[in-house]
């Protein structure tokens, strides 16, 4: 996920839970607070996969 893509969702996610907030409707603030914290968790998975194949080349396991 390229930087553009990722701060577009994240602003995405942080508009829902403001227009939740706005419309005083808590399961729309959840929504867009648990889909930022799916953004942020995604983004993440390539550099954990890169740091466990350097871990796997070096032949230690953690």
């Amino acid at each position: 996920m390229n930087r553009l893509t990722y701060w577009l969702l994240i602003a995405l996610c942080a508009g829902v839970e403001i227009w939740g907030q706005i419309i005083d409707n808590q399961d729309v603030t959840w929504v867009g607070l648990f889909a930022g914290l799916g953004v942020i968790a995604i983004a993440r998975l390539p550099y954990r996969a890169d740091r466990h194949e350097e871990f796997a080349e070096a032949g230690e396991e953690r």
